[in-house]
């Protein structure tokens, strides 16, 4: 997959990436379709970092949820 081209597929995938690496426990919370391209590389961001860590504290988990919901769809 390549993820330097903005697409919603690429946003999909990033998004159920992040959901299943930080084991997040309410999945309607965080939808695919809550985001789109135009904030993609806050999203790409907050993707590599998740994906680099094998773990995180609750404050970081905090942390990243809220990131997430700072870039949802208005």
């Amino acid at each position: 997959m390549d993820l330097s081209l903005k697409s919603l597929e690429n946003v999909e995938y990033m998004i159920e990436q992040i959901k299943e690496k930080l084991k997040v426990l309410n999945l309607g919370a965080i939808k695919p379709s809550h985001f789109d391209e135009e904030m993609y590389e806050e999203l790409k961001e907050i993707y590599e970092m998740v994906m680099k860590k094998n773990s995180f504290s609750p404050n970081e988990m905090q942390a990243l949820v809220e990131e997430l919901g700072n870039l949802r769809k208005k």
